[in-house]
């Protein structure tokens, strides 16, 4: 490009920056009380040296938004906060030392906002277990807002052809990717139940079945709707007692449970309903107390992992599943809200209408 162009193309660069809104509408999350969330007026950012700036184009709505609305989660919060940590959009501007990345982008993020790069669980690729680490949404202000700061080591391109809606989505993919297939061991034939038919669950159980395994998904009566949806992933359904279907191929249970119910007594189910020498994966979080024996955890030789978050390696292969159609995060969409109607799409996912929401900030 001739010298003269690349100086007006940096012109028109700024002057795109200069234009850009200097406040927008946010959900803020302000305390601790429940229901303490509403649309307040948020001061765009500006970015660091090795920060974009993201225009975002689409925010899913996550549980963990849902339990700091309804003041029942159990982890720390910066009040106040930017709701939202699913989320994809366009880089908008971009800090001096930002090198691969280019205005106009698509992109999408992950969650770890904050990290210690000299940790050495960070040095080990494993950021997402850095005990300092601060995600958006509740560390840092989150996405659900038209503008939002974030490294740029934290972006991964958004395929061609991947519609930004379901882009947005990638983060809870990543949950369930790395609870599944990450954290347990599935073989093709394994039979494995998930309990809890929230998005993770649902998720879990499609990941499950993409590993080759035969799969239930296990709720409660008024799960109906969402457990319907796991339908689409070739999974099969149950309402309440998963004993006669962990127990059907010899009588000693499934090979695998995924404990993604979020209330701590799932726990207790999932070690009736594995086989000795099996495996649990924990990812639903519960703040109560067990308060029964895991004299069972031994006896029957069980396997339990925790598993939480995701690393860069994880998003990569996600978004390689979404672009070819191999995983299809349609049939958990329930809809597409504009950021000013929060408070519906809340609604509908808080009683099971709907599995997840999307909000699309305003332009």
């Amino acid at each position: 490009m001739p010298t003269a162009m690349c100086r007006w193309a940096g012109v028109v660069e700024s002057s795109l920056r200069t234009y850009l809104p200097m406040k927008s509408a946010a959900v803020v999350n302000f305390s601790s009380v429940p229901h303490s969330v509403e649309i307040r007026e948020f001061a765009r950012p500006e970015p660091g040296p090795d920060d974009v700036i993201l225009a975002v184009e689409a925010v899913g709505v996550c549980g963990s938004d849902l339990h700091q609305w309804t003041g029942s989660h159990s982890w720390k919060v910066n009040y106040p906060v930017v709701l939202g940590h699913e989320f994809g959009g366009v880089i908008a501007a971009k800090g001096a030392a930002v090198r691969g990345w280019s205005e106009g982008d698509r992109v999408v993020s992950e969650t770890a906002a904050v990290i210690d790069p000299n940790s050495p669980l960070t040095r080990a690729g494993l950021y997402n277990l850095d005990p300092t680490r601060r995600g958006f949404g509740y560390g840092v202000d989150g996405a659900m807002t038209r503008f939002v700061r974030v490294p740029a080591r934290c972006l991964h391109a958004v395929p061609a052809g991947l519609l930004m809606e379901h882009a947005a989505l990638t983060e809870p993919c990543c949950v369930a990717y790395n609870a599944v297939i990450q954290n347990a061991r599935i073989q093709p034939g394994d039979r494995v139940i998930v309990l809890g038919p929230g998005p993770i669950g649902i998720l879990c159980a499609a990941m499950a079945r993409l590993a080759g395994a035969e799969v239930a998904l296990v709720g409660l009566e008024r799960d109906q709707r969402r457990l319907e949806t796991a339908r689409a992933y070739g999974c099969d359904v149950i309402v309440g007692d998963a004993t006669e279907w962990a127990k059907a191929r010899d009588g000693l249970g499934v090979d695998g449970v995924v404990d993604a119910a979020g209330v701590s007594a799932a726990l207790k189910t999932a070690l009736e309903l594995v086989r000795p020498a099996g495996w649990i994966a924990k990812v639903g979080w519960g703040p109560q107390p067990l308060n029964f024996s895991l004299d069972p955890l031994v006896q029957k030789n069980v396997t339990l992992q925790g598993s939480f978050s995701h690393n860069w390696p994880i998003w990569e292969r996600v978004l390689a599943l979404l672009a070819s159609g191999k995983l299809d995060v349609r049939p958990i969409l329930g809809g597409v809200w504009a950021l000013e109607s929060w408070h519906e799409a809340f609604e509908k996912m808080h009683h099971g209408e709907i599995v997840k929401a999307v909000l699309r900030p305003a332009s």
